[in-house]
């Protein structure tokens, strides 16, 4: 008969490396941040090495950024959903159609407004060279 064993044998008198851990995380990322910053204070090899830590265990991104940037999307994806009022939402739909128009004529109309000044250059700089191609035959003929 086998018996089953936890593969990863935990010691009954953890050092106090291991209990300072511990300790931080039952206080929470406020007391790691706070650790850190008394770490670079007292000396900086010793901040610099929590703020690895905390990146290398996930400590520094905790759930509670990951649920800020849950809500932000939850109410972007709130502001598409229809309220039930019919006459607010065929508005806000017929709003935000025109705004979507309105930002395709601004592209279109930022795009000629380019090309406009694009050509302007290219014919300023054409006119440059005929002049400059004209004075160099002015010259030549100067000399001979």
């Amino acid at each position: 008969m086998t018996s089953m064993t936890d593969p990863v044998a935990t010691p009954s008198n953890p050092g106090w490396l291991r209990r300072s851990e511990a300790w931080l995380d039952r206080k929470g990322s406020v007391a790691w941040y706070a650790a850190m910053i008394l770490g670079f204070v007292v000396f900086w090899p010793i901040g610099l090495a929590l703020l690895l830590h905390m990146i290398w265990s996930d400590r520094m991104y905790s759930k509670s950024w990951s649920d800020c940037s849950y809500s932000r999307k939850s109410k972007s994806r709130n502001t598409m959903r229809q309220t039930g009022n019919t006459a607010f939402d065929s508005y806000k739909a017929d709003t935000l159609a025109r705004l979507e128009q309105e930002q395709v004529d601004f592209e279109a109309f930022l795009e000629r407004l380019r090309e406009a000044k694009d050509k302007s250059e290219f014919d300023q700089f054409m006119n440059d060279r005929a002049r400059e191609a004209a004075n160099d035959d002015d010259k030549k003929d100067d000399v001979a």
